[in-house]
């Protein structure tokens, strides 16, 4: 077994053309293109996927290999995923060839093998380049082709990546040398596999729905660290799910990229009182740079997405998170406060909310007066869902729904409503532990 770490970049012809003279300027060997199938297999059932397995077949220049890639782990386009490689002789499956402990308990090897049959491929060639950097040997691979359904009347849609993938050394040198690459522009970070692709295409290429920022569900006994973390990855995949939505026409996504990079901003600002300003500084630089981007009217997609600091801002955030990067910035009293609860953190941090939003709509105004409080609210509200996920669903979602009632009701300027649903929210009753805060 190996554990791929890689780096998934998409790329537009002018990136592929500018990037072998960027290249050189680091030690390198390179490879001359290879053409590669793949073909990826799936039960009627979709057993595999439900385990969250991928198995494939790859053939090049003769020869073929049996793949089969088990659960890891993706942050933002960084995936971690444990791989198990199997040389055979033909292009026809011999699951009895993988380690016997791969499997889920139970399983029946010879029955699954009956029921796999192909569901999609990759075709494509690949060009590659092993780059020393730093500490480490870093394997480039550009592929252009195409992905391709085999069960859902022969879709297809175009391949065209790099992928960076830590061969030997740190994850660290890997960050830093995609982000020299990135002043090229025309680089993409998407947390999309060619797997994932294939299997969306199999199910027919149905159309993608937005999707509403949930509350986070933390693991039982989280550290604030770990709440810290898993905060901002929500906020990732938020982001990263609707960028594709809004690069395939659906104008509304754009919003929810903003409310990912408010929730990124706003992550910050709840643990800022022990992660030390200095130590986010390039982070909230990039933001500063991307969001009137965003933020403009005519903005185009593909434009933007496709942009330098786009790309900046999200391979900012990836390598603060892989690395730690608030760390070197923590004493030892800040780090022992990081290392204690989460849950305890939450209930300090909400009752403080609380108290805020009680401060600031403890009265009726005039539309000017609600329209200042907006962006206010907007910031406790995103609290709230950052922070309640410890308690069960039926305790938080009234108090949090009242508060989204004064939002739209201020949004859509509703005179008539406005000062019922003020007092509606400021009526719910605290749900976490000593909440009592009106």
């Amino acid at each position: 077994m190996t554990v791929e770490i890689e780096l998934k970049f998409m790329a537009t012809p002018e990136a592929i053309a500018t990037l072998p003279e960027r290249l050189t300027s680091w030690p390198s060997q390179h490879y001359a293109p290879q053409t590669l199938t793949n073909i990826y297999f799936e039960t009627a059932d979709n057993r595999l996927r439900q385990h969250d397995m991928g198995l494939r077949i790859r053939g090049y220049d003769g020869r073929y290999e049996m793949t089969m890639k088990t659960g890891g782990k993706v942050v933002g386009g960084l995936h971690q995923r444990p791989e198990y490689n199997v040389d055979i002789d033909s292009d026809k499956l011999d699951l009895a060839r993988f380690p016997t402990d791969i499997w889920p308990e139970g399983w029946d090897i010879a029955e699954l093998q009956t029921a796999l049959t192909p569901l999609f491929r990759t075709d494509f060639t690949r060009e590659k380049w092993v780059i020393t950097y730093g500490e480490s040997e870093i394997e480039l691979a550009l592929d252009q082709g195409a992905i391709s359904s085999t069960h859902a009347g022969e879709l297809s849609e175009p391949l065209s990546e790099i992928e960076l993938e830590l061969k030997q050394g740190n994850q660290a040198d890997l960050l830093a040398l995609a982000a020299e690459l990135a002043p090229i522009g025309g680089l993409r970070q998407s947390n999309l596999s060619k797997a994932a692709r294939g299997y969306h295409l199999a199910q027919g290429n149905p159309p993608r729905e937005l999707r509403p920022l949930l509350v986070l569900q933390p693991t039982p006994k989280s550290t604030v660290e770990q709440g810290m973390v898993a905060g901002l990855e929500m906020a990732l995949d938020h982001w990263q799910y609707h960028e594709e939505l809004w690069l395939r026409g659906e104008p509304a996504a754009k919003a929810m990229i903003g409310e990912a990079l408010a929730v990124i901003r706003q992550t910050l600002a709840i643990f800022g009182g022990l992660v030390p300003r200095k130590a986010s500084t390039d982070l909230r630089a990039s933001l500063t740079a991307l969001e009137p981007q965003l933020e403009s009217k005519n903005v185009n997609a593909e434009q933007l997405c496709y942009s330098v600091d786009y790309l900046k801002s999200k391979l900012a955030l990836t390598s603060w998170l892989v690395t730690a990067g608030w760390r070197p910035f923590m004493d030892a009293k800040a780090q022992a406060k990081f290392d204690g609860s989460f849950k305890r953190f939450c209930d300090i941090m909400l009752s403080r909310s609380a108290a805020d939003l009680k401060e600031a709509f403890s009265q009726n105004m005039d539309d000017d007066g609600y329209v200042a409080q907006l962006p206010r609210l907007n910031r406790q509200i995103i609290v709230f869902q950052l922070l309640s996920g410890f308690y069960p669903q039926s305790e938080w979602h009234p108090y949090i729904d009242a508060w989204f009632g004064l939002q739209l009701a201020i949004k859509e300027r509703q005179g008539h409503w406005r000062d019922t649903a003020r007092k509606e929210a400021l009526a719910q009753a605290a749900f976490w532990l000593n909440g009592a805060v009106r």
